[in-house]
């Protein structure tokens, strides 16, 4: 069986949770991830989920401080993208130990987001 993560590594990925545990920043994010990669200003952010600028402004500064967004200047533009590379890092930490208890699947079997894993015949009949 693999070694868990580090506690800093734990700690981290539950600081980005956590910054994604307020309605508003999961909100932002799915809204960044629909305009993946181009990004977003923040009067677009703004407009299309009715949050106030200082607030929206605060809710940006958790998101980036935990590393979930990134942020580029156009100009006087500051465009807003996802991270998804945090985001798929955590999502690999979610399915580091995915089925290592009970062998349901090896850990190895596990492919890409939005596909499940194929049981062999052999598994199947455990």
């Amino acid at each position: 069986m693999r070694p868990l993560k580090s506690t800093e590594q734990i700690t981290r990925y539950a600081d980005m949770f956590a910054a994604m545990g307020a309605e508003a920043r999961l909100r932002i994010m799915q809204l960044l991830l629909t305009a993946h990669p181009q990004g977003l200003i923040v009067g677009d952010i703004q407009e299309e989920l009715g949050i106030p600028a200082s607030t929206l402004s605060h809710h940006l500064d958790k998101l980036k401080n935990e590393d979930l967004v990134k942020v580029r200047r156009e100009g006087t533009f500051l465009w807003y993208m996802a991270n998804t590379e945090a985001l798929q890092e955590i999502i690999n930490f979610l399915y580091a130990e995915c089925c290592t208890r009970n062998k349901a699947i090896e850990p190895q079997e596990l492919v890409g987001i939005g596909q499940a894993p194929t049981c062999s015949p052999e598994r199947k009949s455990r």
